[in-house]
């Protein structure tokens, strides 16, 4: 009977430990929303906005960017601290069981998904991305008012200035051959929101790339998962 009474012990202690692994690996998944013009303060009442969106797991906040290669826009910054853009809030869209480093394969394949030069304003931007991976994590989907804006775009397109009509998702293979350090560099530089030709320049400093004229320290891109 002890020797019975030992095993059930022992058991149980495994059961806790293993429980308590797990439990560890649990995680929320936060949704971090940014203002990125001061007009946001009257959209946001009737349910508008122009808005940039990162997804935080585990103490860290992932967004998407744009930049002119063909390589990753999928980029990594301390959570709510985004440079360049003005923080307004966060919802906790649910919770994972993942350990970090699972978490990290699983969004370096996302990375080869999206492409800095594949970002568009209208149909592939920073809240389709955070939607997709929330969408992926949780089953849940962002706020619908974060990107409500381009949703009404691609339904309305008729409406849009044709500087932002003209913005298409470019398309593999028609990227140009580029070396590692032409690469590095862009990446070093690169704003996680897309330039538009035919915008006047400060004007898009100001609503569409506010990071081109502030420091990028703290923003880094995260390296692709190797394609087999």
């Amino acid at each position: 009977m002890g020797t019975k009474s030992n095993t059930n012990s022992t058991s149980k202690s495994d059961n806790n430990a293993n429980g308590e692994k797990n439990n560890n690996n649990n995680t929320l998944v936060v949704l971090n929303v940014y203002d990125l013009t001061p007009l946001n303060n009257y959209l946001y009442w009737f349910g508008l906005g122009i808005f940039h969106s990162g997804i935080e797991v585990h103490g860290k906040e992932y967004g998407f960017g744009a930049h002119d290669f063909p390589a990753s826009g999928v980029f990594e910054v301390e959570p709510r601290k985004c440079p360049g853009f003005i923080y307004r809030c966060s919802v906790t869209l649910g919770q994972v069981n993942l350990h970090p480093s699972e978490f990290r394969a699983f969004i370096e394949s996302i990375a080869n998904e999206y492409h800095g030069d594949t970002y568009h304003l209208i149909s592939k931007n920073c809240n389709h991305f955070t939607d997709d991976i929330s969408y992926r994590l949780s089953g849940k989907r962002i706020p619908g008012w974060v990107n409500r804006l381009a949703r009404l775009g691609s339904l309305c397109s008729c409406l849009l200035p044709e500087c932002v009509q003209a913005t298409t998702v470019k398309q593999l293979p028609e990227y140009h051959e580029c070396s590692e350090d032409e690469i590095t560099e862009s990446l070093s530089t690169a704003s996680p929101c897309r330039s538009i030709s035919g915008v006047d320049d400060e004007q898009e400093k100001s609503l569409l790339s506010p990071l081109a004229s502030s420091r990028t320290d703290n923003v880094s891109f995260v390296k692709e998962a190797p394609v087999t």
